[in-house]
């Protein structure tokens, strides 16, 4: 039976098996049950694939009903379960609000910085801990599917570059007109008014210290790193399921630990809800499909390393309690696994209560100066984002050149070169044998140039490639973390005649001190990042031509010793 659905807002395909959608484009789906965040139908030019679950409302009878909430019997439809997937999973999120109309739901998709996961349950450490929708106290939307429900269930986008860059550009998505939107759901605004409340032990403290050139966070006195083994891939359910296992071994333990894609989600979520004020980097996106073909599987390993790279170099980050149990609990100890997750899902020293652990300089900041870094800050973000897209763009097309075009030409010049060698060949003179075999072997040697171009762009190009894309990263999260100081800032000159003002002062530098000190962290790890990344690019390019130079250079010897 086919379904017919309405699109939400525009999706553009970049993967094979995806279709495009545009806004109120009515789609034909093959069925109404969703694959962890996907459905498979046909759009209105009779493309057939994979499209975004929360992107399309299902037509039923007439009337507009959400896709994921109740069904026609009363009873609660089951979310997406399987992180491993490689389809994009949903996220839970219940808020105690009255149901909103169709045009509610409509005319903004949840926040890309707000990704959450539902804690689910965890009895099982390999598979659905971390993205079951079991019915629990805890989890009201699922124990009562009436319609009339005070709690709503809402599910947040495919988590998706496409998604993000239809966000800046499609009129289906339009910027949030609430303007404190980011800085109350991220707890600040109850922090600058007084009402976070919660116990900061000695451990969970956070310093900011004054630098050089501003605020900055406290260098980690214990630094280390984690590398990533190849993957292997595991089955269960006597291999019924498949799924890619990661090796991580970090340098303070030494002790690897095998954890799963789905296992940096969570704790990507874990850190997002975590640390309001601080960029944490995206992990490399999700595939619908071919997602055990080895190209896929060397460019997630590749965006995993640099993702963990920024993780365990970031002071912040990389002291956290929920980081550090990633990283050191065994990866067969299922029952400290779930403590430490418990432990994290029940964090209190979030929101609000973050705010609550971070220590500042004795000297407060002054305004003025701090609103024109902050400013300054934005403006160049907001450039460099601009530029990145244009130099991933330029330096694409440059590799797709080098690894058909550059091949294809100097293999036809090769070619070329073979010909006229064996038409000198067919003269028969005994002397003119040397000469037919120099030419032979510069025929040779210019198709193999055109090997060497094809295969360079892996070693000095894609690297720079997936550098930008961790910063494009980085660059969507921070006008978030700007609209919290800004926020805090604003709410200051509001409250400057009223009671309270010296403390809302202080907490307002608090936030302000953070977010400086992120920027300058920001700022320090591009430079080394893109120095390095950098040195390595002209690094290999010089051995590349010298490579092409030797490759050359013997071929012209050959004249000479074939005389």
């Amino acid at each position: 039976m086919a379904f017919r659905a309405r699109v939400l807002y525009d999706f553009s395909s970049e993967n094979s098996g995806e279709i495009s959608i545009t806004e109120n484009e009515v789609v034909t789906l093959c069925s109404e049950e969703d694959i962890e965040g996907w459905l498979e139908g046909m759009n209105s030019k009779g493309e057939t694939g994979l499209l975004p679950a929360s992107y399309v409302e299902i037509l039923k009878d007439g009337s507009d009903l959400p896709l994921n909430g109740t069904s026609e019997d009363g009873q609660t439809d089951s979310f997406s379960s399987g992180y491993d997937s490689s389809y994009q999973s949903q996220s839970v999120n219940i808020t105690k609000v009255p149901t909103p109309t169709h045009s509610a739901y409509s005319a903004q998709p949840p926040s890309q910085h707000s990704y959450q996961t539902s804690q689910g349950s965890d009895d099982d450490w390999d598979d659905d801990w971390d993205d079951s929708s079991t019915a629990t106290a805890d989890n009201p939307a699922v124990l009562d599917g009436n319609a009339s429900s005070p709690y709503r269930v809402t599910t947040s986008l495919p988590r998706r570059d496409s998604a993000l860059q239809q966000a800046k550009t499609s009129a289906t998505v339009g910027k949030n007109l609430n303007r404190f939107s980011t800085f109350v759901k991220s707890g600040g605004e109850a922090f600058v008014l007084g009402e976070a409340s919660a116990v900061v032990k000695d451990g969970d403290r956070i310093c900011v210290v004054m630098g050089q050139y501003g605020p900055e966070w406290q260098g980690d006195p214990y630094p280390f790193t984690c590398t990533i083994d190849d993957p292997t891939k595991q089955t269960k359910f006597k291999g019924m399921k498949s799924y890619m296992s990661y090796g991580l071994t970090p340098s303070h333990t030494q002790t690897l630990v095998s954890r799963r894609y789905k296992h940096f989600d969570w704790l990507y979520a874990r850190l997002v809800e975590r640390f309001p004020v601080i960029s944490v980097p995206h992990l490399p996106e999700k595939q619908a499909t071919g997602r055990f073909e080895e190209d896929f599987i060397s460019k997630r390993r590749k965006g995993l390393i640099w993702w963990m790279n920024h993780m365990t170099s970031h002071p912040v980050l990389a002291r956290c309690d929920v980081f550090q149990h990633f990283l050191t609990c065994s990866s067969t100890d299922e029952k400290t696994w779930k403590q430490g997750k418990r432990r994290a899902e029940k964090d209190q020293l979030v929101g609000a209560n973050f705010f609550l652990t971070i220590s500042t300089p004795a000297v407060p900041l002054d305004w003025q100066e701090t609103e024109s870094k902050i400013d300054g800050f934005k403006t160049f973000t907001k450039k460099m984002e601009e530029n990145i897209v244009v130099v991933n763009a330029n330096i694409n097309e440059f590799a797709r050149k080098q690894i058909t075009g550059f091949r294809k030409e100097y293999q036809k010049v090769g070619q070329s070169f073979r010909l006229l060698g064996q038409a000198f060949e067919m003269d028969q003179q005994p002397y003119s044998a040397g000469l037919n075999r120099a030419i032979a072997y510069t025929g040779e040697t210019y198709e193999a140039i055109g090997d060497y171009f094809a295969e360079q762009p892996r070693q000095d190009l894609d690297p720079i490639s997936d550098l930008l894309d961790l910063y494009r990263g980085h660059l969507t999260n921070y006008p978030d973390i700007i609209h919290v100081q800004k926020g805090a800032l604003t709410k200051v000159k509001e409250c400057q005649k009223q009671e309270g003002e010296g403390s809302i002062n202080e907490r307002c530098n608090i936030i302000s001190c953070a977010t400086l000190a992120e920027i300058q962290y920001f700022h320090r790890t591009r430079i080394r990042d893109f120095r390095s990344q950098l040195q390595h690019h002209l690094r290999q390019q010089i051995s590349f031509f010298q490579k092409i130079t030797a490759k050359l250079e013997d071929a012209l010897e050959k004249y000479d010793h074939d005389q």
